[in-house]
């Protein structure tokens, strides 16, 4: 099945395309959009978190072929092409980034949060990352970041 969408701001298009394939296999598999991670399968843990249109997906519980025609955002297009964003590096200045499996999915979330809502709450953020689960750092240190983030911006 061949499938033509954009992807990170590009017009991409996959040819050869499984046709039981998710979007997450998709974006693994065919397109080498790796920074989303296989791990649930189930819309569970939020580790494979993109945008479809603007707004949050699983990429897992997406069949590729719903993306054909649409406009996917991963986490390899939501920063620099060198560097990191300011919420990847104040992730890292808290020490909230452990395993890193967690990470592309809970900053797709939360820098999404951060443009919907410039100076969320705590409870704001903790909603955002409520399709997130990390087992490593816990989320207090996620929460700070994303907070300090917040209020850097506001700032400047």
């Amino acid at each position: 099945m061949r499938i033509s969408l954009t992807l990170n701001g590009r017009a991409t298009t996959a040819s050869e395309v499984d046709p039981n394939a998710s979007l997450l296999d998709l974006l693994r598999d065919d397109l080498g959009q790796v920074g989303s991670k296989d791990a649930c399968r189930q819309g569970e843990c939020g580790s494979c978190t993109v945008l479809l249109d603007g707004r949050l997906a699983c990429a897992c519980l997406v069949h590729a072929a719903q993306a054909d025609g649409r406009s996917v955002l991963t986490i390899e297009g939501l920063g620099p092409s060198e560097g990191l964003t300011d919420l990847q590096q104040a992730l890292l200045d808290r020490g909230a980034v452990q395993c890193g499996f967690c990470t592309p999915g809970i900053v797709v979330a939360t820098l999404h949060l951060l443009e919907r809502t410039p100076r969320p709450t705590e409870a704001e953020v903790r909603a955002a990352l409520s399709g997130n689960l990390c087992r490593c750092t816990g989320y207090q240190s996620i929460v700070d970041a994303v907070l300090d983030v917040a209020a850097e911006r506001s700032d400047s």
